[in-house]
């Protein structure tokens, strides 16, 4: 098993930036990848970014240029880094990890931009 714990989310003025923090139970190493996801209120989960092997990663358009997802390995951890932040990025942010068939989430934390 794996469990996925976040942290960093909080109330921020728009422009303003959030570091979001995932630590795995264990080594991330040998994840096939890790990500982050978002839910906003009456809305669907949408996929964020994504990190896996040698360090690759992919972003959604709607935040491509303003956010950068990173991962150290000696900690375990997956992190988002969001600069820039608009209203409209308020949501839940959740991490997700896949290892083979399987597919681990953590239980979220909340991101709300607003002044």
């Amino acid at each position: 098993q794996l469990q996925l714990v976040e942290s960093g989310g909080g109330l921020v003025q728009p422009g303003g930036s959030l570091r979001l923090s995932c630590a795995a139970s264990r080594s991330i190493s040998s994840l096939n990848r890790m990500g982050w996801y978002r839910q906003a209120p009456g809305k669907e989960r949408e996929w964020v970014a994504t990190i896996a092997s040698f360090a690759y990663s992919d972003y959604a358009d709607s935040v491509k240029g303003r956010c950068t997802i990173s991962r150290d390995t000696a900690k375990n951890t997956v992190y988002l880094q969001m600069n820039s932040l608009k209203p409209e990025d308020t949501a839940v942010y959740y991490c997700n990890a896949l290892q083979g068939a399987s597919d681990y989430w953590g239980q979220g934390t909340q991101v709300t931009v607003s002044a």
